[in-house]
């Protein structure tokens, strides 16, 4: 009887040890599932991350590029403004050359009336 007993209990100790290392293989293989599930979680994170960090690299080379040529052109647009204002200063002294070559050219023919008249009548008299 004791025999049977302590049989019993070795049979009992036994299939609790197996369900208990039952039980820690399916922990150890829900923990392997849950790690493996929370790394492939971050690294989609990281991966989109990485997706937008070349993305905003290859838009900021691109903004870089694109200032550059505005830059430029803007420079040639205030050198053409600059000319076209040149031009228009030295429209404006020819303008008044003329105004002032006039003015001078009828002093001169009114003068040479003055003298013509008073020729005329000098011999007139």
């Amino acid at each position: 009887m004791l025999s049977r007993l302590l049989k019993e209990h070795q049979a009992k100790q036994n299939e609790r040890k197996e369900l208990q290392e039952k039980r820690r293989r399916e922990a150890i293989a829900a923990a392997t599932c849950l790690t493996e599930a929370l790394v492939d979680h971050l690294n989609v994170g990281v991966a989109q991350a990485y997706v937008n960090q070349r993305k905003l690299d290859h838009e900021v080379k691109t903004l870089q590029v694109q200032a550059s040529q505005f830059s430029k052109q803007t420079a040639q647009w205030i050198s053409m403004v600059e000319g076209f204002n040149q031009a228009l200063k030295e429209i404006g002294d020819v303008e008044n050359w003329a105004r002032s070559i006039e003015m001078d050219m009828r002093t001169i023919a009114t003068a040479l009336e003055y003298v013509h008249k008073g020729q005329l009548q000098s011999a007139c008299s």
